[in-house]
């Protein structure tokens, strides 16, 4: 008995260790509501010279079709001067550039800005983590959420 109740309970851990596994997402709570943590990034990456390419209301797009989804804002953005040279590295980058920043609110009214970290799309892209243009943009995103989100 001991060793079925071992077995299962071995079975359940690598089950939940898959399920947990790294999905490449980060995920950074905010204390504004959807709107303003969108408009506050938006500004940032204005501010800091990035451009702006789209900023696509999902929410709304719902309710064109009849549908209800919660806040949900995506802002597409990028740099050249580091996109680039990322491209240049490993061109199957591109696939995941320009970048993009998920801002949405949970089914208990909590808002979270998501992005794609850094480190899975050099892991992805077979570009070394510790690539200069990778280490910029870890440090710029990571400035940016905290500034967007008050944390």
């Amino acid at each position: 008995m001991n060793k079925i109740i071992l077995k299962l309970t071995t079975v359940f851990l690598i089950i939940c260790s898959i399920l947990l596994a790294d999905n490449g997402l980060i995920t950074v709570k905010s204390s504004h509501s959807v709107e303003a943590t969108a408009d506050s990034l938006e500004n940032i990456f204005l501010r800091k010279g990035l451009t702006v390419f789209n900023r696509i209301n999902h929410a709304e797009n719902a309710r064109i079709v009849d549908k209800k989804l919660r806040p949900t804002v995506l802002i597409i953005f990028g740099n050249p001067a580091i996109g680039t040279p990322l491209m240049q590295n490993s061109q199957s980058i591109a696939i995941d550039l320009p970048q993009k920043a998920l801002i949405w609110e949970d089914e208990d009214g909590q808002v979270w800005l998501t992005y794609n970290d850094p480190k899975y799309l050099a892991k992805r892209h077979a570009i070394p983590v510790e690539n200069e243009f990778i280490q910029k943009v870890i440090k710029a995103l990571n400035n940016f959420a905290s500034m967007a989100t008050g944390s």
